[in-house]
């Protein structure tokens, strides 16, 4: 069992978040040249903390002993958003899975496409035809928006505008919460973000229990027949499925795709990827493992263990790091390049067909990262 490279420092003196959270891939690629080593371990949030940039190391982390590290129920993502698929751990999220899976395949899947369709034409029609420069973002942004609330809220932009950009502006306060310092202070004509977004948070949360309520059809209508653990998870999964997280990750994955295939050395890539739906599928995942949407995730391990054969001790953080892990250069050959024809034939984009043509069962445990 070896010690891991690198050093948590001392207590508030030692700790590296505000470098961290600055520029996540510069700090750990300095690390990683630093140590010779895709595990390193500094301190974040003033706690001891694993850096994971391996794909060994990660799977590991979250599949071979996801008993042991467990998802933090201190941190933040927990206090803004409650309990859901998310924050749980173990046997509980495996069921939660099971359950929500229901609602993403078959004849629910089905009977979103027509909207999935109709959203789409309208938000991107002026894109194709527009001879001016355009900033997608923002594109990619208000199209997310208007699927997540159309589809897990039955809020549709063109039906009830003023309704949609008041949850739509609701998500946004709430989502400060996230990246705002957790502190909740509130006085006279001034409230801290973090104050600011759990009232946001309480707004949403009478919006939706409203719907769930009313709501006879649609997504809302299928949550509530699903045998949930109790009667709170319903409203805290729908808080989890029209955050501004969601439309945020679209827009950064559009944009990327745009970004990738646009220029004038990329024609036969874009004429592949419109005749060919699995080249598509192989552009998608490249776009993904290149440019993935999330920093990571935290796990604190519940006893003293192992990654890649060095020692974790019990209370420590573990976080990997979806951008490093995703360039691991033991498994990805060149993986700075963009190539979608290094998916042709990998057990992952297999395995993920199967799943999709199947429309029954969940992927694998940990297949999908």
């Amino acid at each position: 069992m070896s010690k891991l490279p690198g050093s948590t420092g001392i207590s508030l003196l030692g700790d590296k978040s505000l470098e961290f959270y600055r520029d996540p891939i510069t700090f750990c690629e300095r690390r990683i040249e630093k140590h010779g080593s895709r595990i390193f371990q500094a301190r974040l949030l003033n706690k001891s903390t694993s850096f994971v940039c391996s794909v060994q190391g990660m799977k590991e982390l979250l599949c071979d002993k996801s008993s042991v590290f467990l998802k933090d129920p201190t941190d933040v993502m927990t206090y803004m958003y409650g309990d859901n698929i998310v924050t749980t751990n173990g046997e509980e999220a495996s069921l939660l899975r099971l359950s929500l899976m229901n609602l993403f395949t078959g004849k629910c899947l089905a009977s979103s496409s027509d909207y999935i369709n109709s959203v789409c034409e309208r938000s991107l029609k002026d894109l194709s035809s527009s001879a001016e420069p355009q900033s997608v973002y923002p594109i990619f942004k208000r199209l997310g928006s208007e699927l997540v609330l159309g589809l897990f809220l039955n809020v549709k932009a063109e039906e009830t505008p003023e309704v949609f950009e008041e949850i739509t502006q609701l998500c946004t306060l709430h989502w400060h919460g996230i990246i705002s310092a957790p502190v909740n202070i509130k006085v006279p004509l001034w409230s801290s973000g973090f104050s600011t977004a759990l009232e946001a948070k309480d707004k949403l949360m009478e919006i939706i229990k409203e719907k769930l309520e009313l709501e006879q059809e649609g997504f809302v209508g299928c949550l509530r027949s699903l045998p949930l653990p109790d009667a709170s998870c319903a409203s805290q999964h729908l808080l989890l499925f029209i955050s501004a997280l969601i439309p945020k990750a679209l827009a950064s994955l559009l944009t990327s795709f745009t970004l990738a295939l646009c220029g004038p050395g990329q024609e036969e890539v874009r004429e592949q990827a419109r005749q060919d739906p699995t080249y598509l599928d192989q552009v998608l995942l490249e776009v993904q493992r290149l440019w993935p949407p999330f920093i990571g995730g935290r796990r604190i391990a519940n006893q003293d263990t192992t990654l890649e054969g060095y020692h974790i001790p019990k209370d420590s953080a573990a976080m990997y790091i979806s951008h490093s892990v995703h360039r691991d250069p033991e498994v990805f050959h060149q993986p700075d390049e963009f190539k979608p024809e290094r998916w042709s034939g990998s057990l992952c984009f297999t395995l993920c067909h199967q799943w999709k043509d199947s429309q029954m069962l969940p992927p694998p445990q940990g297949m999908l990262g």
